[in-house]
C-alpha cells in the first residue's frame, strides 16, 4: 500500500485540491496545531485512559486478533466480548476453526447478526488452514484478500498482530476524523471516504503503531461518540474545529435520508407434542444457512399446502417489525397445533424440541420467538392447575353441602 509522503504538505495539498471555494480549502489549517500532536496527544491519552483489559489484548496472536476484528465489525464491544470467549473456547486456533462445520460455526455466532461475517469468517479459517498452513498474511494487501476482510480490518489486523504501519477507518475514526478536522459530508460517499483515507494514511506515526490505532478505536468508542459526546474530556480538544464552531452535532453529516422498503412475511409455528418445525434458509441472502421458521403463503388454505395436513387450532401471535440495513421486515406468526405430526422434509426442514430447537443456529427474532414459547409451555401447567382449583372452588359454592 503506497502511503502519502510528508503528512502536513502532502495532506494540505490534497485539501487544496477540492475546488470548494475558499471558506473549504484546508479545514486542517484551522485546527491551530500541527498535524504530529495528533498521534501524539491519541497515544499519550490511551496509555492513561485507554481500554487495556479486553479479552484480545496482550498478546500478538493473529488468529485472535482478526477473530475480535471480525466480530467488532458494525457490533459494539459489549456484545462482542461474550460471544469472542465462547468461540476461542470452542475454538482454540485457526484449524480447530477450519475443522468446523458451517452450522456449529452459525450457531455459536447466532444473536451477534450480520451474519455474512459468521459464512466469511469460517471460509477464510479453511483458507489459512489448508493454504497457509495455519499462518495468517502479515501484510495489509494479503489480509484484504480474505474473505470478509476489508482495507479497514486489514489494517487493525496488520497494525495489532504484526506491528505494521496500516491505517483504520471504521465508524469511529470517520467520525472522529469528521470532528476533528472539520471534514463535511457523508463517509460514506466516494470523495469523502477518500479523503479520509488520505487524512488516515497521513497521520500515522512512525513509532507506537499499536497504542495509536488502540487510541482511535477507544477515542471514537467512548468520547467522541455519536451522541452525548464527553468533549471536554477528550485529548484532541483544543485542535478540535467542530468544538471551537460548535458543530459537534453537525459532523459527521448523516446518511441522506432514504425510505426503506417494507417487506411482510407470515411465519409457520409449527407445533405437534413439545416439537417446532424448522427450515434452514438457502446459503445465499438473509439468514443464509440458519434455522428459522418456514414462511407462509398468505393464503387461507397455506399451511395444508405446505405440510399436507391441517391443523388441529391456530392462532395469529402478535406482529413485530425487524429491521435491517436496506429494508424493513414486517413479521406475523401464526401458530398452528397438530394432533399428528405432518412429515419433515430433510434436511431442508425438520422437527425439534423446544429446548434443542433454542441451541441451534437461528436468527435473533426467531430466537425470541422460540423463548417466548418454551416459557409459554413452562408456565402452562401452573396455570392449568390454578384453573382447576378455581373451578372446584366454584362447584364447593355451588353445592347444597356448601350453603348449608
Amino acid at each position: 500500500m503506497e502511503r502519502t509522503k510528508g503528512s502536513t504538505a502532502g495532506l494540505r495539498g490534497h485539501v487544496a485540491a477540492r475546488g470548494r471555494g475558499a471558506s473549504n480549502r484546508a479545514p486542517l489549517e484551522r485546527s491551530g496545531r500541527n498535524l504530529s500532536q495528533f498521534p501524539r496527544a491519541l497515544i499519550a491519552w490511551q496509555r492513561r485512559s485507554g481500554r487495556h483489559e479486553l479479552p484480545w489484548q496482550g498478546a500478538r496472536d493473529p488468529y485472535r486478533i482478526w477473530l475480535s476484528e471480525i466480530m467488532l465489525q458494525q457490533t459494539q464491544v459489549g456484545a462482542v466480548i461474550p460471544y469472542y470467549e465462547r468461540f476461542v473456547a470452542r475454538f482454540p486456533d485457526v484449524h480447530s476453526l477450519a475443522r468446523a462445520s458451517q452450522h456449529e460455526v452459525l450457531r455459536l455466532w447466532s444473536g451477534l447478526g450480520y451474519y455474512a461475517r459468521a459464512r466469511n469468517l469460517h471460509r477464510a479459517a479453511r483458507i489459512v488452514a489448508r493454504e497457509r498452513a495455519g499462518h495468517f498474511p502479515d501484510n495489509v494487501e494479503d489480509l484484504a484478500r480474505l474473505p470478509g476482510v476489508g482495507r479497514s480490518t486489514a489494517g487493525a489486523i496488520a497494525a495489532f498482530a504484526f506491528g505494521r504501519r496500516a491505517p483504520i477507518l471504521d465508524g469511529n475514526v470517520k467520525r472522529l476524523f469528521a470532528r476533528c478536522f472539520g471534514i463535511d459530508g457523508y463517509p460514506g460517499e466516494a470523495r469523502v471516504t477518500q479523503r479520509l483515507w488520505t487524512l488516515a494514511e497521513s497521520l500515522l506515526p512512525r513509532r507506537a503503531i499499536e497504542p495509536y490505532t488502540q487510541a482511535l478505536m477507544d477515542l471514537g468508542a467512548t468520547v467522541c461518540t455519536r451522541s452525548r459526546p464527553r468533549c471536554a474530556q477528550c485529548p484532541l480538544r483544543a485542535q478540535c474545529i467542530a468544538l471551537r464552531e460548535g458543530r459537534v452535532s453537525d459532523l459527521p453529516a448523516p446518511r441522506p435520508l432514504r425510505a426503506r422498503p417494507l417487506r411482510r412475511e407470515t411465519w409457520l409455528i409449527a407445533l405437534h407434542d413439545g416439537q417446532v418445525l424448522l427450515e434452514r434458509r438457502p446459503a445465499e441472502g438473509v439468514w443464509g444457512g440458519l434455522w428459522a421458521l418456514p414462511r407462509l403463503a398468505v393464503r387461507s388454505d397455506a399451511v395444508q399446502g405446505l405440510l399436507g395436513a391441517a391443523p388441529l387450532r391456530m392462532r395469529r401471535r402478535v406482529p413485530f417489525e425487524h429491521g435491517f440495513t436496506h429494508f424493513r421486515l414486517r413479521v406475523r406468526p401464526m401458530e398452528c397445533e397438530f394432533a399428528a405430526r405432518p412429515p419433515a422434509r430433510p434436511p431442508r426442514t425438520r422437527w425439534l424440541p423446544l429446548a434443542q430447537a433454542l441451541r441451534s443456529a437461528q436468527p435473533a427474532p426467531v430466537a425470541r420467538l422460540l423463548r417466548a414459547l418454551a416459557n409459554e409451555a413452562d408456565a402452562r401447567p401452573a396455570r392449568q392447575a390454578l384453573q382447576r382449583a378455581g373451578r372446584g372452588a366454584r362447584r364447593r359454592r355451588r353445592s347444597p353441602a356448601a350453603s348449608a
